[in-house]
């Protein structure tokens, strides 16, 4: 056995079984990256899922708290995790899946005319099956924990789960294929099966498995992006005509600006005809995809064209098929990146923008109602708009909005920044064109858009709550009654795994420690979202700095003596008050640099103390696993709790976490009190 020296707080040397530690940091790396993994593949493959991935991730959370309850018993769930995953794997690829939009209340975007179980079949089914395997991997890590010191073992967990997003950071970049993904991990359930358990049928799992993921990544229509699964098809009648499907849900189609018009889709030129005097010389379009937007453009004589979109995939198609090859006319520069960014990082100038049908199919990674164009929509991103246009520019939105209620809400947006009412222009399939100009005498309507004939539930959408899609007249049944199941099963496992509820008592204060700062790490998700953009790039960066920050607070209380709970829950409520009263439109008039180390020491302060106050009580803890264990289940509450943004607002959950750190505070046992004070 090999034996390492690790320095404690209290100035002693504690040997550490180093073949541990590495089985702990594998074990970690497995667990978070075939979390992320899942996310993304079921996101692709069922269709509709990525609206839901958040329930993905819950599912996670309950498998990793179950897994580390099941680390205590005699009896393994570890030899069903791969079993299961190759399971879940192969129903998903025969067996057609799609969560079935019902009701208004919420919009996700589909051409498609849905046949399969409804959604509260099928979320409960993608919910248990990502929890059942990674209860494995995490099994593995909670037997680790049994083995080491809390604090160190929570180290090395970090350490693992940090590797693991950076790890599926970089293929995101490479844009890797998801036949890659099962390289990885397929080769470290080998590893960490004990060798005497290593038998042929696993290498036949694996091998079936890869057939499978090798089959879709290598079809040559087949790409993924760092968002979707996009898979390019040729149309069977019309020639230099290609259809673009996100997700398994159709969502561009190339063709030339002659067919385009054909199809009758008059969205494409009614901005040009209601705003006749503009000069073009200067133009943005936000939403550029495959480039049929910019060659129309072109078309109509504009002469310089910024043209954005966040996928880079979508754009390199548009390079490679479009038959007008608009980006490469020199007067079209391409920029990867997201909108609101683009808008806000920007001081130029511009005769001309359009949102032209940026509608995203699928969430931000770790929060339930951001999409990627959601902070495009708000009041405070019209007046931005508004702000980036010449004195006689105009503006123009369109795309096949679905609902009346949602025209009416961007037609209204549109009108509070500008100053009075646009043009509306609606055609089938709840097409519609919103057009308005800088001044309304140049801009030429058929028909002007009456607030007195909208829906009164069509109220402007804002950067503190970017739900564009969320009508707002009643909290959506469908999450509901999931978000009720969820919390149920949640204590269903508790009560299963770990036995009777009374000698959990001790850990309640863990329990709404996990609750918190769930609801935490989505705030610091929104606001970087707000404030650099709702790029995958972004998102992993966060995600990676709560780990990092996380790992110093676990490596502060292991090396040196920190003030008691008491006075470092007073710094957590008075750092989330501090954020509260810093909005992040004040955030957002600062340059660049300033505003990174603002938003990071705002957002990241609150983190650290609470992961201060975490890693004392954790180091305390009796029963490591346990206590880790309802920490984590406490995580799959406060993802519940987070929908309740959708009422309250991003800043306002800040109120909400902190009256739940009062109640981790309240339910702090006895027995720790004395030692927190004395610590």
């Amino acid at each position: 056995m090999e034996v390492a020296l690790d320095q404690q707080s209290e100035g002693s040397a504690e040997p550490i079984d180093t073949n541990v530690a590495r089985r702990l940091v594998a074990s970690a790396f497995l667990m978070l990256f075939l979390e992320l993994v899942l996310i993304r593949w079921l996101g692709a493959n069922v269709v509709h899922l990525s609206y839901f991935s958040n329930f993905v991730l819950l599912g996670s959370f309950l498998g990793i708290g179950a897994g580390f309850l099941i680390s205590r018993k005699s009896w393994s769930i570890w030899p069903w995790s791969l079993p299961l995953l190759t399971v879940l794997i192969f129903a998903v690829s025969i067996v057609p899946l799609e969560v079935e939009r019902a009701g208004d209340e919420i919009i996700y975007f589909t051409a498609l005319d849905m046949s399969g179980p409804p959604a509260w079949v099928v979320l409960p089914l993608v919910f248990l099956a990502t929890a059942a395997v990674l209860a494995g991997p995490a099994e593995q890590v909670g037997r680790c924990f049994a083995k080491l010191p809390p604090l160190i073992a929570y180290r090395y967990d970090l350490i693992g789960s940090l590797a693991g997003i950076i790890a599926f950071g970089v293929l995101s970049f490479l844009h890797a294929p998801s036949m890659v993904w099962g390289l990885i991990i397929f080769p470290l359930y080998w590893v960490l099966y004990e060798p005497e358990k290593r038998r042929p049928i696993l290498i036949g799992m694996m091998l079936g498995m890869l057939a499978v993921l090798g089959g879709e990544s290598l079809r040559p229509e087949v790409r993924w992006s760092p968002y979707y699964k996009i898979v390019t098809q040729a149309s069977p009648t019309d020639e230099d005509v290609y259809g673009i499907a996100a997700n398994g849900v159709p969502h561009q189609v190339i063709g030339s600006t002659e067919w385009k018009l054909a199809q009758g889709e008059g969205i494409y030129e009614m901005p040009y005809q209601r705003l006749p005097e503009n000069s073009l010389q200067d133009v943005l379009i936000i939403g550029a995809g495959s480039g049929s937007d910019v060659a129309i453009a072109l078309k109509e004589g504009a002469q310089n064209i910024d043209a954005v979109d966040i996928d880079p995939q979508i754009m390199q198609i548009g390079r490679e098929l479009n038959p007008d090859q608009p980006y490469s006319d020199p007067r079209v520069i391409e920029h990867v990146n997201d909108g609101r960014a683009f808008l806000e990082a920007s001081d130029k100038k511009y005769d001309l923008i359009l949102f032209a049908l940026p509608d995203s199919l699928t969430l931000v990674s770790g929060a339930s109602q951001i999409r990627l164009e959601s902070f495009l929509f708000t009041e405070e991103a019209m007046a931005a708009v508004r702000e980036r246009l010449k004195p006689d520019g105009g503006f123009a939105m369109y795309n096949y909005y679905r609902e009346g209620w949602l025209i009416d809400r961007l037609a209204r947006t549109a009108e509070g920044a500008f100053g009075h009412a646009p043009c509306i222009d609606t055609h089938a399939k709840m097409q519609a064109v919103i057009t308005i100009a800088a001044q309304q005498s140049d801009q030429q309507c058929s028909e002007v858009w009456n607030v007195e004939n909208a829906d009164p539930a069509s109220v402007a959408s804002s950067d503190d709550a970017p739900f564009l899609y969320f009508k707002g007249d009643s909290f959506p049944q469908i999450y509901l009654v999931t978000i009720i199941g969820i919390v149920l099963l949640t204590f269903a496992t508790v009560r299963v795994l770990g036995g009777p509820l009374a000698p959990m008592r001790p850990y309640a204060d863990l329990f709404f420690m996990g609750v918190a700062f769930l609801l935490l790490q989505t705030r610091s998700i929104a606001t970087f979202a707000l404030l650099f953009g709702t790029t995958w790039f972004v998102n992993a960066i966060v995600f990676a700095g709560v780990l990092l920050v996380v790992l110093l607070a676990v490596e502060l209380t292991r090396r040196f003596k920190t003030p008691s709970l008491p006075v470092i829950y007073c710094a957590i409520v008075a750092s989330l008050a501090l954020s509260w009263f810093v909005p992040d439109a004040v955030l957002l008039q600062l340059p660049a640099i300033p505003r990174a180390f603002a938003a990071c020491g705002l957002a990241f302060l609150p983190i650290f103390l609470a992961n201060v106050a975490f890693s004392k009580r954790f180091q305390q803890s009796g029963d490591s696993q346990a206590a880790f264990a309802i920490n984590l289940l406490g995580a799959i509450v406060g993802g519940c709790l987070e929908y309740t943004a959708l009422l309250l607002g991003y800043n306002n959950l800040l109120i909400l976490v902190g009256a739940v750190y009062l109640l981790a505070f309240a339910f702090l046992p006895k027995e720790a009190r004395p030692s927190a004070a004395t610590a």
